[in-house]
């Protein structure tokens, strides 16, 4: 008998990770941060270089979590995108917000994330709300092999109504439908670079695809 977890593995497998399916708006023009935002104090940790949005400093310790943000927001969409974290000590993690808001006059960002570190690939982190990883990883060895610590990682993200999926390089990783219809179904994108650890994270090849309500079921 296969089981249901087996079920869904292998259909969000199926859909695959094909950049020609997620065509999109690059909502980053390799060059400036145009359409984006950093808050303010928090602009040394912020910079494009070669092609890349990059955060944070491999000379100097990221003292709190900081993020660089989309001034647009999004509720069904598609996102791709490339990263890759440069660790030199200290806390070593990273992740993709989606239909999250900034804290006002605060550092934080609330909603979900899209992690990247160690212990936390593929998984969906609830930044500041409930504090806690709220999807499991479908397949953790199919994951651990996908994964390149040192290298260039690519999450595609698919959000549509309650449900949120994601693969990382291709393996489909989570699997989630909100149950608290209190919590909001839009919001924006943002790039963490996490505090406590001495650190870059880069971004490239960031594409926005708005879904149709009848895509992607």
């Amino acid at each position: 008998m296969i089981s249901s977890a087996l079920v869904v593995f292998l259909a969000l497998s199926a859909l695959g990770d094909h950049h020609e399916k997620g065509k999109g708006e690059l909502i980053f023009d390799g060059k400036t941060l145009t359409g984006w935002n950093v808050n303010k104090g928090e602009e040394k940790w912020w910079r494009v270089v070669n092609g890349a949005i990059e955060g944070g400093s491999l000379a100097e310790r990221v003292p709190h979590n900081t993020f660089c943000v989309t001034n647009a927001s999004y509720g069904d969409f598609e996102l791709n995108l490339q990263f890759k974290i440069t660790p030199v000590k200290g806390g070593i993690n990273s992740g993709i917000q989606i239909r999250s808001k900034r804290i006002e006059n605060h550092h934080e960002m609330i909603g979900y994330q899209a992690d990247a570190a160690k212990n936390y690939w593929g998984k969906i982190y609830d930044e500041s709300r409930r504090r806690r990883v709220i999807s499991k990883v479908l397949d953790p060895e199919a994951l651990a092999r996908a994964v390149k610590p040192d290298g260039w990682n690519h999450y595609r993200i698919l959000c549509e109504g309650p449900r949120i999926r994601m693969w990382l390089n291709g393996v489909a990783c989570a699997d989630y439908t909100e149950e608290d219809d209190r919590i909001p179904l839009e919001g924006h994108i943002g790039l963490q670079v996490h505090g406590g650890g001495t650190l870059t994270v880069r971004f490239k090849e960031i594409t926005v695809r708005a879904l149709a309500p009848s895509e992607e079921k």
